[in-house]
């Protein structure tokens, strides 16, 4: 799975929660809430979820996790795979 920069994801869930702030203080204003919609869309889009609530969680889980870990391979390598054994 291809997944988002952290860079755009800490941008996006900022955003998010900044207006999620916004509407709590002010729950009537149609401009709040509009643009905290949008930002709840946004963030759906780069985590793969239907639901805003649920794609600022995976969000937060997303940038606490260290993904530096090493890639696991099998084999010899990449050039075990290469095709008409030729090295």
């Amino acid at each position: 799975m291809l997944l988002p920069a952290k860079p755009e994801v800490a941008r996006h869930l900022e955003r998010y929660r900044a207006w999620e702030r916004l509407l709590l203080a002010a729950p009537t204003d149609h401009t709040v809430r509009g643009y905290f919609e949008n930002t709840g869309y946004t963030l759906c889009v780069l985590m793969g979820k239907r639901c805003a609530r649920e794609a600022a969680d995976a969000a937060e889980h997303y940038l606490r996790v260290n993904l530096a870990s090493p890639v696991r391979t099998y084999g010899g390598g990449p050039r075990d795979s290469m095709v008409g054994g030729r090295r």
